[in-house]
C-alpha cells in the first residue's frame, strides 16, 4: 500500500471551493453550534437542486449526472467550514442500505425523494433501557389487517425534528430469540401518535426522544422480511461505521493548536511550541490521525470495489473514534486551563474549538455500537477468536 499522502480529489477541488463560496453562507456554522441542530435545510435543498445528493446514484432512482467525486470534494468542503449534514449522513446510509435490501417500489418511492431534498430520514434505534444493544430492543409493532401499530419509545433520534421519517427498529415477535423477533419500518414522523421532544447533549447537539402511541403505518412501509431486521440492521451498521475517509480540506484542528503554541511565548523567551513535550503529543497525534484516515480510506476501497466492509468499518470506527477522545484531551492539556472555555466565550483559545471537539467526541464511542461491541465484531470475525458472551 502507497502511504504517500495526496488528494485524490484534487482534480475537482477548485471547482468545488468554487461552488461553496457561491452558495454556502459560513455563519450558517454558528447557527449551528448555538442551536445545536446539525442539519440547515437551506444547504440541503441546494445540494439537492444543483445534484449534488443525486452524484453516483442510479439514473432510475433520481440519481443525476454528477461527478460523484466533486459531490464528496464539496461535502468536505462544508465540513471545513465546521458545518454538519447530519440530516443527509443518516439519510445516506439508509439510502444505501435500501440498495441491497429494499422492494423496487421502495427504492423508487424512498430513495428519489432523498436524492430531490424531500425526504430525510433519521435512525430510530436505541433505546432508554438498552443503549448500544440495539437488538435488546422493545418498542413493538403489532400487526393488525393491512398495517402495524407500533407502540414504543426511542432515545437519540438525532435531527427527527428536522426530518420526514425515521427508520425505526421495532420487535413483532416477542416469543422469538433476541436477534431473530426484529423488524424495520419507514415511519412518517408527521404520522399521528409520534412525539417528538428535545434532549441536549454535553457536545451542544440537539438530540430528540421519540415516542410511538398507536402509531399505525401500512406493511409496505416494513423494510425486510417480519422477524428479519437484524439482518436488515447488519447492512445498515456497516455504513453508520464506516463513513468518513478521505477527511477534510484546510488546516486540521492540530494544525491550529500548533499554530497556537508557536505564538506562545514561555518565561524563558521560547515559544510553547519548542517544549519537547508538546511536540510529542502533537506528534502522537499526527501519527494516529494518519492512521485513522487510511483505514477510512480502506472502508471506501472495499466499497468501492462491490463488498460490504463489515469489519472494516468497526476498525476504522473504533480506532478512530477512540483516537478522537485522546487528541482532544491532549489539546487541553497543551492549551491549559483556558481550553475548557466554551465557544464564544472570552479569552478562550482558538474560539474554543478544542472544548466544543472534545465534548462532541464523547459519544463517538457509542454511537454506532460501543467500542466493546466494535472489539467483538473484529475478534470474531477477522481474528477467528470465540464470543466473548453467549448468545442471547
Amino acid at each position: 500500500m502507497d502511504f504517500t499522502i495526496t488528494d485524490e480529489l484534487a482534480d475537482v477541488r477548485d471547482e468545488a471551493v468554487r461552488w461553496v463560496a457561491e452558495h454556502v453562507d459560513p455563519e450558517w456554522a454558528d447557527i449551528q453550534h448555538r442551536s445545536g441542530d446539525y442539519h440547515t435545510p437551506e444547504l440541503h435543498q441546494l445540494l439537492a437542486r444543483d445534484g449534488w445528493l443525486g452524484a453516483g446514484w442510479p439514473a432510475e432512482y433520481g440519481g443525476r449526472d454528477r461527478s460523484p467525486a466533486q459531490a464528496a470534494a464539496i461535502h468536505q468542503e462544508i465540513a471545513a467550514l465546521g458545518i454538519h449534514e447530519d440530516g443527509w449522513s443518516t439519510t445516506d446510509m439508509v439510502c444505501k442500505t435500501l440498495l441491497h435490501v429494499g422492494t423496487e417500489e421502495q427504492k423508487q418511492r424512498y430513495i428519489s425523494k432523498a436524492l430531490a431534498g424531500e425526504t430525510v430520514i433519521v435512525l430510530g434505534y436505541t433505546e432508554p433501557d438498552s443503549g448500544s444493544d440495539v437488538a435488546a430492543a422493545k418498542c413493538r409493532a403489532e400487526r393488525d389487517g393491512e398495517d402495524w401499530v407500533i407502540h414504543g419509545q426511542k432515545m437519540f433520534t438525532s435531527t427527527a425534528h428536522m426530518a420526514t421519517h425515521v427508520f425505526l427498529l421495532t420487535r413483532t415477535d416477542f416469543e422469538a430469540p433476541k436477534h431473530a423477533g426484529l423488524t424495520l419500518f419507514m415511519v412518517p414522523l408527521d404520522a399521528p401518535g409520534v412525539e417528538i421532544q428535545p434532549t441536549h447533549t454535553v457536545g451542544g447537539q440537539r438530540t430528540n426522544t421519540t415516542f410511538y402511541s398507536e402509531v399505525r403505518v401500512p406493511d409496505d412501509a416494513r423494510i425486510g422480511e417480519p422477524g428479519h431486521g437484524w439482518d436488515v440492521m447488519g447492512v445498515a451498521l456497516v455504513y453508520e461505521r464506516g463513513g468518513g475517509g478521505a477527511g477534510r480540506t484546510g488546516p486540521s484542528l492540530t494544525d491550529r493548536v500548533a499554530g497556537w503554541c508557536r505564538g506562545q511565548i514561555t518565561p524563558e523567551g521560547t515559544s510553547l511550541f519548542d517544549d519537547p513535550t508538546v511536540q510529542q503529543r502533537l506528534a502522537r497525534i499526527a501519527i494516529e490521525s494518519e492512521v485513522a484516515r487510511l483505514l477510512g480510506l480502506r472502508v471506501g476501497w472495499v466499497a468501492g470495489q462491490g463488498g460490504m466492509p463489515g469489519v472494516e468499518g468497526s476498525m476504522a470506527k473504533l480506532y478512530g473514534s477512540e483516537a478522537k477522545q485522546r487528541h482532544y484531551s491532549a489539546m487541553q492539556d497543551i492549551l491549559g486551563a483556558e481550553a475548557v472555555l466554551t465557544h464564544g466565550s472570552p479569552g478562550a483559545p482558538l474560539a474554543g474549538e478544542v472544548d466544543t471537539a472534545f465534548r462532541y467526541a464523547i459519544v463517538g464511542t457509542i454511537y454506532g455500537g460501543t467500542s466493546e461491541i466494535q472489539r467483538e465484531i473484529v475478534a470474531q470475525r477477522r481474528l477467528g477468536l470465540p464470543r466473548s458472551r453467549p448468545k442471547s
